[in-house]
């Protein structure tokens, strides 16, 4: 009779008894050869006699105990992937006959071995063959094969570098910024403590002007260059260079993959309020003005602040979820003992191997103190079980014949044989790993969202602040007043023309700076 494979999706199962009440009742059904259910994957691997029964009545059967259930299409996760090293392999008819050896093998779907690289990547159906075997059958053809070693340090989970270049780009930005804000707030204060006393003492301008110049961070070094703007300057650059750095390189690549993202968008505010004070400034120095330009110095340290603090923050985050990641790896065993029995469960031989080579339905030995390296039954014995790595659960387990055991528990005080039922990828542990590292590398649903967005908010911005410039330059040579109304303190020597195209590039530049990445970026 054929017996046929199929996966079911299940979902509500919240602990053992609930995989254990599926495989019971599901093992009394007609038809059914085996059931097997992972618990942390959510899937039942079920060996059916399809003249009997079919998936779909599978299915049936399991949500009429209460869980939901739906059969898998295509599923080819059942089938185990290997990847081996081989070595004496000296011309493409070696690597000929290991192909064509292993394709007629039983069980092996798919195989290709690589010569220059020493490598061969082979996909079997773990049901008929395992990996000892398919090493075996190479072995016999007079190579010498191995394992290709996983990196078990999970070393590609660790953020500390970047949380070390974030806290970096924090901390400088901070050094600078608090100074900037004391002056901001300084400049804010004397501003309306002078509006106040213009309004008691109807000052004439006169006077007004000498009481602004007696302010000591407007007092001018050079004319055109006051205290203030030359403090916000010098704080301002290194901000630039060391703050920003990390920006600048990202906002460099997105821009050379023709995407507009987060980065970009506080580097193009930052760069252009710099630039655009930068400029001003050294105007105002040439035409030797009297009154002090707007400057927008402040900007660019305020944002790296909040953003980098953000960053940090985040990677920090990310840092402690792999670092319980890390520790999760660490707990799987390296090595198992498969023992082979005999009539009457006698140990004829047993042999260590990597972890990565135990099979379904291995008997595999576990010592008092040993950690068990893949999930199983118990076949014999009895030991109590520390499994807190799982459940938390601080007090021992009493496990004997019949039970089943987590790979990555510590057997206590009996010797155990337990029979594997999942290995490698499938184990319990293995899967929780994944779907913790599956956590981490997706977005949540709001960032992508808001990376979406950036990718037309750069864009609409640039082109509204390009609208401003366009719009005042308009205005102004249709009605001069407006302008002259709203930019005060221009320098009545220069055209009227200049004065036009300054104060639309000064809208313009606000627009930009105000509008661009604060609010989205910091969110």
């Amino acid at each position: 009779k054929t017996i046929l494979k199929c996966y079911v999706q299940v979902t509500g199962m919240t602990c053992a008894s609930c995989v254990a009440n599926i495989e019971r009742n599901l093992r009394r059904e007609d038809g059914i050869h085996s059931i097997l259910v992972a618990l942390m994957a959510g899937k039942a691997e079920v060996r059916y006699n399809p003249a009997v029964i079919h998936p779909a009545a599978i299915a049936e059967l399991i949500r009429e105990l209460g869980f939901g259930a739906t059969v898998m299409e295509n599923y080819g996760e059942g089938d185990g992937i290997l990847e081996l090293v081989v070595r004496g392999m000296t011309c493409a008819s070696c690597v000929h006959k290991i192909e064509s050896t292993l394709m007629k093998t039983n069980g092996i779907l798919y195989c290709s071995v690589a010569l220059a690289t020493n490598k061969a990547h082979i996909k079997y159906d773990p049901e008929i063959i395992g990996p000892r075997d398919v090493i075996q059958t190479i072995q016999d053809l007079g190579f010498t094969t191995s394992l290709v070693k996983k990196d078990r340090s999970a070393s590609h989970l660790d953020h500390k570098q970047e949380i070390r270049q974030w806290k970096r780009s924090f901390i400088v930005s901070l050094v600078f910024c608090i100074p900037v804000m004391g002056l901001m707030i300084y400049m804010m204060v004397m501003d309306s403590q002078m509006s106040d006393a213009h309004a008691h003492h109807n000052m004439s301008d006169e006077e007004m002007e000498a009481l602004h110049s007696s302010m000591v961070l407007e007092y001018q070094l050079l004319p055109g260059l006051s205290v203030m703007n030359l403090l916000s300057f010098l704080l301002c650059v290194p901000v630039q260079m060391f703050g920003g750095w990390h920006f600048y390189i990202q906002a460099y690549k997105a821009l050379k993959h023709r995407t507009a993202n987060m980065d970009v968008l506080i580097v193009l505010a930052t760069s252009i309020a710099f630039v655009y004070s930068f400029v001003i400034l050294l105007v105002a120095m040439a035409e030797k003005a009297k009154v002090n330009p707007v400057t927008f110095f402040d900007t660019p340290p305020m944002l790296f602040v909040f953003i980098s603090l953000g960053r940090w923050l985040e990677h920090v985050a990310k840092g402690k979820t792999s670092e319980a990641l890390a520790r999760l790896i660490s707990l799987q065993a390296t090595e198992a003992t498969i023992v082979t029995l005999g009539p009457g469960n006698i140990l004829l031989s047993e042999e260590q191997v990597d972890v990565e080579l135990v099979q379904r339905g291995d008997i595999v030995k576990v010592i008092p103190g040993g950690k068990f390296p893949v999930d199983g039954r118990v076949i014999e014995g009895h030991s109590m079980v520390d499994e807190s790595l799982i459940t938390g659960e601080a007090m021992p387990v009493t496990k004997k014949p019949g039970n089943t055991v987590i790979a990555g528990s510590i057997n206590q005080n009996g010797s155990l044989l337990i029979s594997a039922t999942h290995v490698g990828a499938d184990t319990t542990l293995s899967q929780i790993v994944k779907l913790v590292e599956e956590a981490q590398t997706s977005k949540a649903p709001i960032q992508q969202f808001a990376d979406k967005l950036s990718g037309y908010f750069v864009p609409s911005i640039v082109a509204v602040s390009v609208v401003t410039l366009f719009a005042w330059i308009i205005i102004g040579f249709v009605d001069f007043e407006i302008v002259e109304k709203y930019f005060l303190g221009y320098n009545k020597s220069i055209s009227a023309a200049e004065v036009i195209i300054r104060f639309a590039f000064q809208a313009s530049i606000t627009v930009l700076c105000i509008a661009c990445p604060c609010s989205l970026g910091l969110a």
